[in-house]
């Protein structure tokens, strides 16, 4: 297999909103890079990135995947990105690796939640950005229309390249503006292309654009700027040099129209990919941090440069264990050495070096600056890790990704599964980083946390056909509390005889609530001895023991306090457990009189929709009691921000997605806790009781 040098690698990410046809158009440039020898579709499940049963079954991406081709001698490593919410941060992933982003929009649709979410992330990482107006072949296809909402998205600066030949079932080419020809090409889907003259009925529109497209590029820089004001325009190698520098700088981001499906338009495209979009050796050198002296420290993206390389996904393979997909950002990696993983500080025995086409891996030897690769088996190394020259160590910033918003309660389907949950989902924690595995202390559940519901049932696929691990799936239990609203004395009294020594214990005490938040307060204000010091702890332990099993409907009681203040002992029948069952009398006394309630966990809700639908969702949050705290523009978006209680909020993820077509996403984190409304707390209570047995549930 041949090894490419850092100037002939071009790294790129493809992202855009789901559903846009970024897996048709991977496989359509890497068929007409003869990476592959037929065109792979997504409906028939033949494409080389979506190959996951569960993608394959779904008919969607979820999960980042490697392939890569060759055009004019330069290897294209092309990052295929899922574009759905709940797999967004795939994206972020891919983009953290890459030197460019391919952004792709639908002919139809435009400019959608997910395409600018990731405009953000190119933009956080400061990568040049190439777009493409894909689906051209669609019925209400519009280049014009879908080149309007990108300028309203993302500037002026973005001008389009080449203008379609026809649109809908008429789509059959491009005119480019740069060479000023046309570009027909075949109907048999073979990619094979014929060059003529621009026709007539497109010349107007072609010199039109590529007048906008000169002023840009000449804006860029003030040399151009300078001849462009002498000359009234810029000649051919001036505009070539130009646009590569403006795009490279990202003061110009250009645009293509494409059919993957009918693979029309991917040659121009793969040779702006190769002409306009950076080289790792164009991108310079790379920064990280020397983890011994704590400084800021540079690599240069060249084969003789101490090595270093960036984990930037696991895939948990229950044949061949863990696969590592890495970049090379300097030096050269080898298979069959030793490396030295920094985070950690471990050496890494590496085997066999792999490319990856989808999940056909092809040894390679060795890895040089600035391509990508995977290795397998690696002990200690995961998603962030940098493994480095242990002699010139060095740490590159990890990908930050976000917090889940979703929890579900999982269980086995069998008592025996227990541990195989458990190291199964420690697998696909190191394969998906967002996930969340915790058990909640009061409820004893284990919750399986992940950006929306559909990420968590794809989890659970994947414990099923990969670990054969069957579970049930279940909205989580809601942690209610138990509070009190008034002030009251109670009085606790534990007396027993039963022949030999008795058990005696008496306590008073006073309970009042306390601000939110502050839990459980014990106050020892016995004076004279009448309750001897060290029975008091009993007292405390027998009320915190109370406390927890709550009064109303068995939640946790919090936010008061509890002041010791009487008593009475005898010296021979009191003990330490006479005084914790006289605690908890005494709680259970003065709780009655203290008018206890429930409280419930509200969350604070960012919600990012289109416009149209702010309305809709703002009515909605009214209806699941929720508290609006303002909405703000976002792009082309609106964000609302309220205060829910989470009990609406547990199917929200599916009913937001039918409400706005999948064109709206959310997140949310918890706030504060606040008292249930007195109408739903019979609910609760009778659910509470239903679930411990002590009352049969209403339908």
């Amino acid at each position: 297999m041949k090894v490419y040098d850092a100037p002939s690698i071009r790294n790129v990410a493809v992202v855009g909103h789901g559903g846009c046809g970024k897996t048709s158009l991977v496989s359509a440039m890497l068929f007409d890079m003869g990476a592959v020898n037929r065109l792979g579709r997504v409906d028939e499940g033949t494409t080389v990135t979506d190959f996951d049963p569960d993608e394959v079954d779904r008919k969607i991406s979820l999960q980042c995947a490697l392939a890569y081709g060759e055009w004019k001698k330069n290897k294209v490593n092309l990052l295929d990105a899922p574009g759905y919410a709940n797999f967004l941060s795939e994206a972020r992933a891919a983009l953290r690796v890459a030197d460019a982003a391919l952004l792709v929009v639908d002919s139809v649709s435009g400019v959608e939640v997910q395409t600018e979410k990731v405009w953000g992330y190119a933009a956080d990482y400061e990568i040049p950005r190439l777009m493409v107006v894909n689906r051209m072949d669609r019925e209400r296809a519009s280049f014009l229309r879908a080149l309007e909402s990108l300028q309203r998205a993302f500037g002026r600066a973005v001008v389009p390249l080449a203008i379609p030949l026809g649109e809908e079932k008429g789509f059959v080419g491009i005119a480019e503006l740069v060479g000023e020809k046309a570009d027909v090409y075949e109907s048999d889907q073979s990619g094979k292309v014929k060059t003529v003259d621009l026709p007539a009925e497109v010349q107007e529109a072609a010199r039109s654009w590529r007048e906008k497209l000169v002023e840009m590029v000449a804006e860029s820089n003030e040399d151009l700027m300078e001849a462009f004001f002498n000359d009234g325009t810029l000649s051919q190698e001036d505009l070539a040099r130009g646009l590569r520098q403006a795009v490279m700088a990202g003061r110009v981001f250009p645009v293509l129209p494409a059919s993957s499906l009918r693979n029309v338009g991917i040659h121009p495209l793969l040779d702006a990919v190769c002409d306009l979009l950076p080289s790792p050796a164009d991108r310079g050198e790379v920064t990280g941090t020397d983890p011994a002296k704590k400084v800021e420290t540079t690599r240069k993206p060249t084969a003789d440069a101490p090595l270093s390389a960036f984990v930037f996904k696991s895939i948990a393979d229950p044949h061949a264990g863990r696969i590592t997909l890495f970049r090379v950002y300097s030096g050269t990696m080898k298979s069959d050495t030793t490396v030295y993983n920094a985070n950690r500080e471990v050496a890494e025995r590496l085997g066999s070096l792999e490319l990856l086409q989808g999940k056909t891996q092809t040894p390679i030897l060795e890895i040089q600056a600035g391509d990508i690769g995977a290795v397998a088996k690696l002990k200690e190394t995961q998603t962030n890790d940098t493994l480095c020259d242990k002699a010139h160590p060095i740490v590159y910033p990890p990908v930050v990704y976000p917090e889940p918003a979703t929890t579900f309660a999982i269980e086995p389907k069998t008592r025996g599964d227990e541990d195989k949950i458990s190291a199964a989902l420690h697998r696909l924690m190191e394969e998906d980083p967002v996930l969340r595995v915790s058990r909640d202390p009061q409820t004893h559940e284990t919750l399986l946390s992940g950006m929306g519901q559909l990420h968590v049932e794809v989890v659970v696929g994947k414990l099923r056909k990969r670990f054969k691990v069957e579970v049930n799936l279940r909205k989580p239990k809601i942690p209610y509390r138990e509070t009190i609203k008034g002030a009251a004395e109670g009085h606790g009294r534990h007396k027993k005889q039963t022949g030999g020594h008795g058990q005696f214990g008496d306590c008073k005490i006073r309970m009042k609530p306390l601000p939110r938040g502050s839990d459980f307060k014990f106050v020892d204000d016995i004076f004279g001895g009448s309750i001897p010091k060290n029975f008091i702890p009993a007292v405390e332990k027998g009320i915190q023991d109370a406390r927890l099993r709550g009064y109303i409907a068995g939640f946790p009681m919090v936010d008061f306090q509890v002041e010791l203040f009487d008593g009475q002992y005898h010296d021979v029948d009191s003990s330490e457990m006479s005084f914790k069952i006289a605690g908890s009398l005494a709680y259970k006394d003065a709780v009655a009189k203290c008018r206890p309630t429930i409280l419930e966990p509200v969350m604070k809700v960012e919600i990012a929709v289109p416009e149209e639908y702010a309305g809709a969702v703002m009515g909605d949050l009214s209806s699941r009691r929720g508290r609006p705290q303002g909405m703000e523009p976002r792009g082309s978006l609106q964000v609302i921000k309220a205060e829910v209680p989470l009990s609406e909020m547990l199917s929200y993820d599916a009913e937001l997605t039918s409400m706005t077509g999948a064109r709206g996403s959310y997140h949310m984190e918890m706030s504060h806790y606040d008292e249930v409304p007195s109408h739903l707390q019979e609910k609760i209570v009778t659910a509470s009781k239903a679930e411990r047995g002590e009352v049969k549930e209403e339908a």
